[in-house]
């Protein structure tokens, strides 16, 4: 088991990282470098050689490789980014790039998303060095920039221009699972991510006739922007089952002791109450309008109106999704990805899965661990261009009333410290068996 000193290091390590103010405004308003700087130092101190690599200056990433004990062994991939969604102070109860600790609690962007799984890397690696551990498989650590916008500057660079620092590796975990999610009726659940809807951004341009806003015109870009925006937001996408999601429902059923009766998925979700929050965004494509731009003044009629949409898709579902879209734009409005990601499904029968079950249940016996598929997406859609399968594996115990998925980029965003403390146990009995 990781040592004693893990334990201080782990929250020290996050609050630190919080302090490092790495917002990614998009557009490559960001920096990185300080916190890549950083772990760095952290991991050189456990004896490990990392690389600092960069695309763009000032947007840097940090790889390390752990060598294991068996040489045939596929490697597995440890990543985390390092860039956070910016945050108001003046919406905090604290600042957001204070790192404080209070009250058992570590406050600050990042303390979810995800500075705290990289504090629980660092943590970890440090610990073996201290006690001479060495992993079965090869480990590749990778600290990553830019996982907030595009990943061009990131994990997508990573993938594309250094595809030999991750040799070996067939599989990664990296945020978003094995957490504890409380029903409210007294079952802890931990799930697992192994999978991710895909990723598609949209940018919707209507164009039409100028002219001044007092006189007819038929040709108004706003008000066909305006109904295909609203076609979108209303629109009902029909249910399609994947795999994980299948056993996600299979198992929490079970949980429950219910019926699994995936021809009727609206009701057995009813049924499950609060869990179905950990399937209900994954039984479907979704199309959420985010943003609209047009004109400039208030009695122009403007030529062009653009308009941007969060769309996410199946693994499977990425045809569907684009055939929906030319029929919702209809002819007078053009849609384009302005983000494209892949989306990922992971098997649930590997070693992999099973060691991660075995790792959470040895520390959270009271509590049941269930697949679940990510509504969003990681850094684990580039580096399947490697052919890495990625889970979501950032373990942390919370306690009740401690909603983890509103914190991510929400205000007030904290982790306790017995859930770090929880997390780099569970990480190190993984990572020794994995």
């Amino acid at each position: 088991m990781a040592d004693a000193r893990s334990q201080d290091e782990v929250v020290t390590f996050t609050s630190d990282l919080i302090r490092i103010d790495t917002s990614n405004h998009g557009g490559g308003d960001c920096r990185e470098r300080p916190a890549a700087e950083y772990a760095a130092e952290r991991l050189a101190d456990a004896g490990l050689e990392p690389t600092l690599l960069e695309r763009t200056p000032g947007r840097t990433n940090v790889v390390a490789r752990v060598p294991g004990t068996d040489p045939l062994a596929d490697a597995l991939l440890v990543h985390g980014h390092l860039d956070v969604v910016p945050a108001r102070p003046e919406d905090w109860s604290v600042h957001p790039f204070s790192g404080e600790v209070r009250d058992g609690v570590v406050w600050g962007r990042g303390a979810v998303d995800m500075k705290n799984m990289d504090a629980m890397i660092l943590a970890v690696l440090r610990s073996w060095a201290r006690e001479g551990v060495r992993p079965r498989r090869d480990l590749v650590v990778a600290f990553t920039a830019d996982e907030e916008a595009s990943a061009e500057d990131g994990s997508g660079f990573l993938a594309d221009r250094h595809p030999e620092l991750f040799e070996g590796c067939t599989e990664g975990i990296s945020e978003s699972g094995a957490f504890t999610f409380h029903d409210g009726g007294g079952r802890q659940l931990y799930p697992i991510a192994a999978g991710e809807r895909g990723t598609g951004w949209l940018r919707l341009t209507a164009r039409g006739r100028a002219g001044h806003g007092s006189k007819v015109n038929r040709s108004n870009a706003v008000t066909r922007l305006a109904a295909a925006v609203t076609r979108i937001g209303e629109h009902s996408w029909p249910q399609r089952l994947t795999p994980t999601v299948r056993a996600a429902l299979t198992e929490l059923a079970a949980v429950y002791g219910l019926d699994a009766d995936l021809d009727d998925v609206d009701g057995l979700l009813r049924k499950l109450g609060p869990a179905a929050a950990l399937v209900e965004p994954t039984v479907r494509n979704s199309s959420n309008p985010t943003m609209l731009s047009a004109g400039y003044k208030i009695n122009v009629i403007p030529g062009e109106a653009v308009a941007h949409v969060d769309g996410r898709f199946l693994p499977g579902g990425e045809d569907e999704f684009r055939a929906t879209l030319d029929e919702l734009t209809g002819p007078d409005v053009e849609w384009e990805f302005e983000h494209r990601e892949v989306a990922l499904q992971a098997p649930l029968d590997s070693p992999t899965y099973a060691r991660m079950r075995a790792a959470v249940e040895e520390f959270a016996p009271e509590g049941r661990v269930v697949p679940y598929c990510m509504s969003g997406g990681t850094d684990a859609k580039q580096f399947s261009r490697l052919g890495i399968t990625g889970y979501g594996f950032a373990p942390l115990k919370l306690p009740e009333g401690f909603d983890y998925q509103a914190l991510f980029h929400g205000v007030d965003e904290r982790v306790p410290v017995e859930a770090l403390h929880f997390g780099v146990r569970v990480l190190d009995r993984f990572l020794r068996t994995a």
